[in-house]
C-alpha cells in the first residue's frame, strides 16, 4: 500500500466556510477522485498554515511515496505568516519526497519555493479553463498519457506562473495562462504541476462560484452582475453534458501510475 500525503492549501477558516455552506473541502474532493482509481492508498493530511506540529511532521516526510498539494484561495505574493509557512514546508517536501503533484495553488507554491515566480494574471479562470493545448514537451511526458491534445478542464485561478524554476518545462498552455502545467526536478525529486483542477468536478466549481459570487463582482470584478454569473454557470453546465469524467481526471491516474514504481 502506497503512503500519500495530502497538503491542504486553504486556511482553516476558509474550509470552515466551505463546510457551513455544504461544499466539500479541496482535500475531500481529492480523496474522492483518487478513490476512483484505487482504494490502496494510506493517506495522511496536513495543513502547514495551521498545524502546530508541522515542523515535526516535516521530519517524517521521507516515509511518503508521494505528495499532493491542493488548491487555495490565497495569493502567493501576499507576504503573510501563513503563506511563509507553506513555502517553508514546500521546501522541506522538495528535499524529501520523491514524487510531488502540485495542483493550482500547489503549483504556485512549488514554483516559488524552487526559485520561480508567480504574478497576478491578466485574465482569470472561473470554474473552467477552455482550449488547453498540450505542447511537444507535454506529449512526451507521462502526465498526459491518453489525454486528448486539446481539452477543457475545471479551473479557478487569478494568478499564474511567469518564471519557471531552473530546468522547469512547460507542458501545456491556453490563451489565459501561458503556463498551464509543468515538470521540473529538484534535489532528485520530481514535481508535476497543474494550474487547473482535474480532481474537482464542474458541479463543485458551480458551488464555488455561487459561494464567491459577491467577491467575484465586488472584489475580483470579473463579472458585472448576477446575470453574468448565471450565464457563465449555464456555460459550465453545458460543459458537464459533454465532458468525460475519466478524461477530466486522467492526470491523477497517470501520477498514481508513476508512483507505483516506488
Amino acid at each position: 500500500m502506497h503512503k500519500i500525503l495530502i497538503v491542504e492549501g486553504n486556511l482553516k477558516e476558509e474550509n470552515q466556510n466551505f463546510s457551513s455552506s455544504g461544499i466539500q473541502t479541496h482535500t475531500q474532493s481529492l480523496k474522492d477522485s483518487l478513490a476512483c482509481f484505487t482504494k490502496g492508498l494510506d493517506i495522511d493530511v496536513v495543513n502547514p498554515s495551521s498545524d502546530d506540529d508541522i515542523d515535526e511532521k516535516a521530519k517524517e516526510l521521507n516515509k511518503y511515496h508521494g505528495l499532493i498539494w491542493g488548491g487555495s484561495s490565497l495569493n502567493i505574493y501576499n507576504d503573510t505568516p501563513e503563506i511563509r509557512k507553506q513555502i517553508h514546508f514546500m521546501k522541506e517536501c522538495q528535499k524529501k519526497v520523491k514524487n510531488i503533484l502540485a495542483i493550482c495553488w500547489g503549483m504556485q507554491v512549488a514554483v516559488t519555493a524552487a526559485g520561480g515566480e508567480v504574478k497576478k494574471s491578466n485574465g482569470a479562470h472561473i470554474g473552467i479553463a477552455n482550449e488547453l493545448t498540450i505542447n511537444d514537451e507535454g506529449l512526451k511526458h507521462p502526465l498526459y498519457k491518453d489525454k486528448k491534445n486539446n481539452f477543457n478542464t475545471p479551473a479557478f485561478n487569478f494568478d499564474e506562473v511567469v518564471t519557471l524554476p531552473n530546468n522547469g518545462k512547460c507542458l501545456a498552455s491556453n490563451k489565459v495562462n501561458k503556463i498551464q502545467s509543468i515538470y521540473f526536478e529538484i534535489n532528485n525529486n520530481k514535481i508535476w504541476g497543474l494550474q487547473y483542477h482535474p480532481e474537482i468536478t464542474y458541479q463543485k466549481m458551480i458551488q464555488l462560484i455561487e459561494f464567491r459570487k459577491d467577491r467575484l463582482i465586488e472584489t475580483r470584478k470579473v463579472f458585472n452582475d448576477y446575470n453574468e454569473i448565471d450565464s457563465h454557470i449555464a456555460f459550465i453546465k453545458n460543459e458537464i453534458s459533454v465532458s468525460d469524467n475519466q478524461q477530466r481526471m486522467i492526470e491523477l491516474r497517470n501520477w498514481l501510475n508513476s508512483i507505483s514504481k516506488y
